[in-house]
């Protein structure tokens, strides 16, 4: 995972999301912190890093934001907790949950899954890129599209109202490469 991050903030991401369903808060602080001083001090790197759902951790580890889903804490919770100097995201997967993530003082939006998509065992419904669309004129925040993105799929996702894309399985595989491409097609 830190070689794959090391790969990715050289390929020129700029945001990484540390996300662990299954591992223990320890283990996760740990992976955080070395991901953190990877990223953050030993590296020219500008990397924002986001912990996903543990706003303790987000802390504890000196991470740029959280990420929240619809069954984790409340973004104005959340809020409390991480401050107003840090980023929030909310994820979404509906016109109603974008509404009610959008009155929150939450800094960013995700709306998905917009394609099919295997990294979650029992993904949400798709929006496709017609749901993307109706979620751009729902919000004036910047819209973070998740779920099923490719190199082949991001141009058209961007196009249809995301301002950024969300990606793991087309990562994977030579993650700097990937990267690099990438930020190619969307260049």
């Amino acid at each position: 995972m830190l070689a794959a991050a090391e790969e990715l903030a050289a390929g020129g991401c700029t945001l990484l999301q540390y996300r662990n369903k299954s591992g223990h808060a320890r283990l996760m602080l740990e992976e955080a912190r070395e991901l953190r001083t990877r990223l953050g001090v030993a590296s020219r790197s500008k990397v924002k890093l986001i912990m996903n759902d543990r706003a303790d951790l987000c802390l504890a580890a000196g991470f740029d934001g959280l990420h929240v889903g619809q069954d984790d804490l409340l973004p104005e919770s959340a809020r409390r907790i991480i401050g107003d100097a840090r980023w929030l995201g909310v994820s979404t997967h509906n016109p109603q949950q974008l509404a009610e993530a959008d009155s929150t003082s939450a800094d960013y939006l995700a709306i998905g899954p917009i394609f099919a998509t295997s990294s979650k065992a029992n993904p949400d419904p798709v929006v496709g890129l017609e749901g993307l669309r109706r979620a751009r004129e729902l919000t004036r925040k910047p819209l973070v599209a998740i779920g099923g993105i490719t190199r082949a799929s991001a141009r058209s996702v961007i196009d249809a109202g995301a301002d950024s894309v969300a990606v793991i399985s087309d990562l994977l595989r030579c993650p700097g490469k990937s990267a690099e491409e990438f930020l190619r097609v969307l260049g």
